[in-house]
């Protein structure tokens, strides 16, 4: 079909081909961005409800390990899927991309809650009892005693599940969602070599990686240092 591998890399890059590879990547960073930011606050949310103890808040503690069991045991597919045929079945018509956002937005707070859950729970019983002893609140208690000291535990884990959730929106191509792997499926059908397409979709998904792992590892050396202080 092309006359030579030089030509069949210069019509790649043409200038629609990469708008439409720009097109995918932006789809996949706004898909893990808004998936990382809200999981990351309503998994705080999720978290807190599970490690208080107050007689009231049984019921909310309930429906938080239910939503966490749940969706950290279904695939990202699966709910995928879930959301998309209730979105149609319930008249909402929302789009393939609002399905998608929703989806990773369930999974993503499932997983975050879990564990931020975790690295509050890692925090000595003895911290507890010392922030009732000075008399304060169950959220003063969390905020300048339980939290400063589980994000050094909550930090490793949770960047590992960010880089890991850019490579699971790749999923969202299922329901033709143009992000980067429906826009390498999109090249590779109009003839370009399989190799070259989804070797470039390799490389733009590590650029997106990379950095969110190196941020990740700064941080834990960061805390580390100063847990050794």
């Amino acid at each position: 079909m092309f006359a030579s591998p030089q030509a069949e890399i210069a019509q790649l890059f043409s200038y629609y081909n990469l708008l439409l590879l720009a097109q995918g990547l932006a789809a996949t960073f706004v898909l893990s961005a808004i998936g990382c930011l809200a999981g990351f606050s309503v998994g705080f949310v999720v978290a807190v409800i599970r490690v208080t103890r107050a007689r009231a808040a049984a019921p909310l503690r309930w429906i938080a390990f239910a939503y966490c069991f749940l969706f950290r045991r279904v695939p990202f597919l699966v709910t995928l899927m879930l959301v998309f045929y209730a979105s149609q079945s319930s008249g909402a018509k929302l789009s393939t991309f609002a399905v998608a956002l929703v989806s990773v937005c369930l999974i993503a707070s499932a997983y975050l809650g879990e564990i931020i859950r975790s690295g509050l729970e890692s925090v000595h019983k003895n911290q507890w009892d010392a922030a009732l002893t000075l008399n304060f609140s169950f959220f003063e208690t969390l905020r300048f005693v339980i939290v400063p000291q589980a994000w050094r535990v909550v930090v490793p884990p949770t960047f590992g599940f960010f880089v890991m959730f850019i490579k699971d929106t790749a999923l969202a191509s299922q329901i033709s969602v143009m992000e980067l792997t429906s826009a390498g499926k999109v090249l590779t059908n109009k003839g370009f070599s399989s190799w070259l397409v989804y070797g470039t979709v390799l490389i733009l998904y590590f650029a997106l990686s990379y950095p969110l792992s190196r941020i990740g590892k700064r941080l834990e050396r960061k805390l580390a240092a100063t847990r050794n202080r």
